[in-house]
């Protein structure tokens, strides 16, 4: 099988290591079928889009919507080469799976606006699919609603114009689109279980994420939450396009 790729920017050397055992466990994948490349820590090498089975964009501390002469040296670095290979990776329909900072990057990437409009606090939201969702090959075969892990500064206000919206939530419209056949992102994060959100709680505590006063409470909330459904598009896509 050719591998999925992973392209991830967490800083947090448990929280990045985390993310990849979780896409892993959660995709059904054995670690030879996962390549992994930490572009907070190197340029993106050349990348052979027929070398892999799909690519997968996981979250960031990164915020797309930052102001240019805010973001530093490493995310405009970032989000240069990520622009550069959704080029390719749109033009070819390539297989492409981007969760949380990936639906701002393949949105932007597409004519979207990402802004603080939308942002969702930390915790469980109720996720809805559109009727374009219900008879998606990915989503359709979820639940109508289901419960997701989110906690995001921003989003996308509005969508791409050739993206087919397939889910939202009550205070965050866009919760995941697909563009052409073959890409999709989702604002909500479906590597994630409790054990997971409860770990990036702790290290994000002084990220402006939520008062730090409040971590105690939060993170014993989240271990007595659930949302399973979530890891099902994981699944789903690592099924669908591994070849």
């Amino acid at each position: 099988m050719r591998p999925f790729l992973l392209l991830a920017t967490r800083e947090h050397d448990g929280v990045a290591d985390a993310e990849h055992a979780a896409v892993l466990r959660y995709g059904g994948l054995r670690p030879g079928e996962l390549v992994r490349v930490r572009l907070e820590r190197e340029p993106l090498p050349e990348v052979d889009l027929e070398a892999f089975s799909g690519v997968v964009v996981g979250g960031s501390p990164f915020c797309t919507s930052d102001p240019e002469d805010a973001k530093s040296p490493v995310q405009r670095r970032v989000e240069r080469e990520l622009a550069a290979l959704l080029d390719r990776v749109v033009a070819a329909d390539a297989p492409f799976l981007g969760a949380c900072y990936g639906i701002g990057t393949l949105g932007v990437h597409r004519g979207g606006v990402v802004d603080r409009t939308y942002g969702e606090p930390i915790g469980t939201v109720p996720v809805t699919l559109t009727a374009a969702g219900r008879e998606d090959p990915l989503f359709g075969a979820l639940p109508t609603t289901f419960d997701a892990y989110v906690g995001h500064k921003e989003a996308l206000r509005v969508p791409p114009p050739d993206a087919v919206v397939l889910a939202s939530s009550p205070a965050c419209p866009v919760q995941a689109f697909r563009v052409g056949r073959n890409l999709y992102a989702t604002q909500f994060h479906p590597e994630l279980d409790a054990e997971g959100i409860v770990a990036r709680v702790d290290a994000y505590r002084g990220s402006g994420y939520f008062p730090p006063g409040e971590h105690d409470a939060l993170a014993a909330r989240l271990r007595g939450s659930c949302a399973e459904v979530p890891q099902r598009v994981l699944r789903r896509f690592v099924e669908r396009y591994r070849r």
